[in-house]
């Protein structure tokens, strides 16, 4: 398309040709074996963006050179060993197929990891200072230790041109062992390695070295860098330039990607992956600056979600490649639906960080909308049409759940009626949207009604729908998504009935006024509490927020409860942990919370305006019980058939009636994730 030319201008990198502009950059995916060799599912996961149309990508953020680099927790390649090499095969060749390149990020951790599991390692930096994120201790590295790990990366980079592999970028950003060394901050070294401007350099050079005396000058060889660690003692954007221009002068690097923000603190780890808080392309303007002193391509991925975004930002000149990965993340298929002028139907990232979040947890990363990433060898990113019996399916309820089981019901080919009692589709996301660092999450809505208003869904909103409507539409199967309700009812003493305590829904949605001085309560220590006490305060209140857990939004992850953080105390929210609200009472115009410490027994008071509790949901039973009995199943999913991602038995027996099911938060509470998985699994077979 025209009006996208720049995106698809081909680039060489050294002797790689390109396809395109568009590069998915590196990201520890956290599916590796614990050996951390890749697997099925790793090389899926990169085939089906190369299927989309990706340029280049660049798989195993941290990726380890050497054996005492911990890789075991988050599941990172381990480049320190021969047997990677055959798996590295099946990787190139399954991207390659496809026309895509395929390189990988290779690194030695350094300080900026964890001790305690896999070799049980002795972790090292320049000058033995400790890395705030993790925690974790080191000892200062010996000369010889770093000749060990010089020749270390070396050997890695020659197992990764053995494996038909396209190239590799070293990775000296978020404070690894080779940007240990340049920044001030942590090199307090008085050696040859240490002070001056090139003996800090030294260690990041020799590496270098190494590498091309390795796999000679025509394997791509790349470097990530910050381009300003933010940090008053650290390396600013005009000593990161000074360094980008000196390793350029070798004429031994292909290629730099630039990203803005060093993260060995948990303030600056939430800029590194920009959530939905920050505007668009924060740190461009740093990628621009580098590219102005160096003589090679010059990447940059931080919050480039749209492709009118990223051909703004080619044109204009101030990088060559556009990183956009977690915008692959949320649609592989992203650069084909470009190119088939189906804008619309791009399901584009709105920087919830449910994939980052979780891979700094050490868990799988998973995209919050779709349920198909990395789940490519039992979902399907496109949905076939069935070849079986059309069926009348009845969705109720119009959050995540019930969106996705109608728009891949509708997708199969079936004929589907979608009820929603509110006046627009969304549930909680339209909720959650209220909250002042959350009105992106509206993106993922937005795209549903998009899709199913082009399947042609029969959508009827403002409709409640009760057991004889239901019944009257004569469905073949009826899926129950109705959600549920604030769960505040576990205790009585909160006085719910008597109005004096309200749900963070409540306050989110408007239905009721923010007070002049609140409590919010919150037991459940995800995005519901923190949002509520940051609208409050953002509305005039006066809020202390109040947890029985380690602390407010403990499990929110580490690229999220930052800027949150940062939100709340800028508007004097106070935050209190260990306490357990007992109850509420009113005493005069006033409301007095009594709260009792976890571990003292101790008890204290609030006099209060408001009391705001957020406890989770409780489920919504009131139809499913009402259907379950006339049923064909009884309102019973094979789980064994379901969890592996098989269809249920029962759509192939003979039988009078509907099949009843229901998903999402009117089963359970979860999470927006769950709620869709459950629905592409559940429907993708009917």
């Amino acid at each position: 398309m025209a009006q996208f030319d720049a995106l698809f201008q081909p680039l060489k990198i050294n002797q790689l040709t390109i396809r395109n502009r568009v590069v998915s950059t590196a990201h520890a995916e956290v599916y590796a074996t614990e050996g951390g060799m890749t697997t099925e599912r790793y090389v899926k996961y990169y085939e089906e963006k190369a299927k989309g149309g990706v340029g280049l990508s660049i798989c195993g953020g941290s990726s380890v050179v050497s054996i005492d680099s911990p890789q075991d927790w988050w599941k990172s390649v381990n480049l320190s060993t021969d047997r990677i090499i055959p798996h590295f095969q099946n990787l190139a060749d399954a991207v390659h197929k496809h026309g895509g390149k395929i390189m990988i990020q290779i690194t030695h951790m350094g300080r900026r990891s964890r001790w305690d599991g896999g070799n049980w390692s002795t972790l090292v930096s320049p000058s033995g200072i400790r890395e705030p994120v993790h925690r974790a201790t080191c000892k200062t590295i010996e000369i010889e230790e770093m000749q060990r790990i010089i020749g270390d990366y070396a050997k890695a980079a020659g197992r990764a041109k053995a494996g038909g592999l396209d190239g590799i970028e070293l990775s000296a950003v978020h404070q690894h062992l080779i940007d240990q060394f340049w920044s001030p901050r942590v090199n307090q070294r008085d050696d040859e390695y240490g002070g001056s401007f090139e003996n800090r350099m030294r260690f990041g050079m020799e590496v270098l070295h190494a590498i091309r005396a390795e796999v000679g000058r025509e394997f791509a060889v790349g470097l990530r860098i910050c381009g300003d660690e933010f940090h008053p003692d650290g390396l600013n954007h005009d000593d990161m330039k000074q360094v980008a221009a000196y390793y350029d002068a070798t004429g031994l690097l292909d290629f730099f990607s630039v990203i803005g923000s060093g993260c060995d603190t948990h303030n600056t780890l939430a800029n590194v992956i920009p959530n939905m808080s920050y505007p668009p392309e924060p740190f461009l303007h740093l990628a621009a600056g580098i590219k102005e002193v160096v003589n090679v391509p010059v990447m940059h991925a931080q919050n480039i979600k749209d492709p009118n975004q990223a051909q703004r930002i080619l044109e204009a000149g101030y990088v060559d490649f556009v990183g956009m990965t977690r915008a692959h993340i949320a649609d592989p298929h992203l650069i084909a639906k470009i190119k088939l002028n189906q804008i619309d139907q791009i399901k584009q990232c709105v920087g919830a960080n449910y994939c980052i979040d979780r891979q700094y947890q050490g868990l799988d990363v998973l995209c919050i909308q779709n349920a198909a990433t990395s789940r490519e060898s039992t979902m399907p990113h496109i949905i076939a049409k069935t070849e079986g019996i059309v069926r009348k399916v009845v969705v109720i309820g119009g959050g995540p759940a019930g969106m996705e089981a109608a728009r891949v019901s509708a997708e199969r080919g079936h004929d589907v009626t979608l009820i929603e009692k509110n006046p627009e589709l969304g549930g909680q996301i339209t909720i959650a949207s209220k909250a002042p660092q959350r009105d992106q999450i509206a993106g993922i809505t937005r795209w549903f009604a998009l899709e199913l208003d082009r399947l042609g869904v029969d959508l009827r909103l403002n409709t409640a729908a009760d057991e004889a409507l239901i019944r009257s539409l004569n469905a073949d199967v009826v899926i129950l998504a109705v959600g549920g309700q604030p769960f505040l009812g576990q205790n009585p003493h909160w006085g719910v009935e008597e109005g004096l305590s309200v749900s963070t829904w409540d306050i989110l949605s408007g239905k009721v006024a923010p007070g002049k001085n609140v409590l919010v309560y919150d037991t459940i220590c995800e995005f519901s509490g923190l949002s509520a006490a940051d609208f409050l305060a953002q509305n005039g209140s006066l809020v202390e927020m109040v947890t029985d857990d380690i602390k407010p939004g403990a499990a929110v992850g580490g690229t999220t409860f930052p800027t949150y953080y940062r939100s709340l105390y800028e508007k004097d929210v106070i935050m209190s942990s260990d306490l357990i609200l007992e109850k509420v009472y009113r005493e005069g115009d006033k409301l007095v919370a009594v709260l009792e410490n976890e571990y003292t027994g101790q008890q204290e008071e609030r006099v209060v305006d408001q009391v705001v509790i957020e406890n989770g949901v409780r489920p919504d039973e009131e139809i499913y019980l009402q259907l379950k009995s006339d049923s064909r199943n009884k309102g019973q999913i094979d789980i064994e058939a379901l969890y592996a991602a098989l269809p249920q038995p029962i759509l192939s027996e003979e039988g009078e009636g509907y099949l009843l099911y229901r998903i999402g938060d009117c089963v359970s509470q979860r999470n927006t994730h769950a709620a869709i998985y459950d629905a592409l699994r559940l429907c993708k077979d009917f």
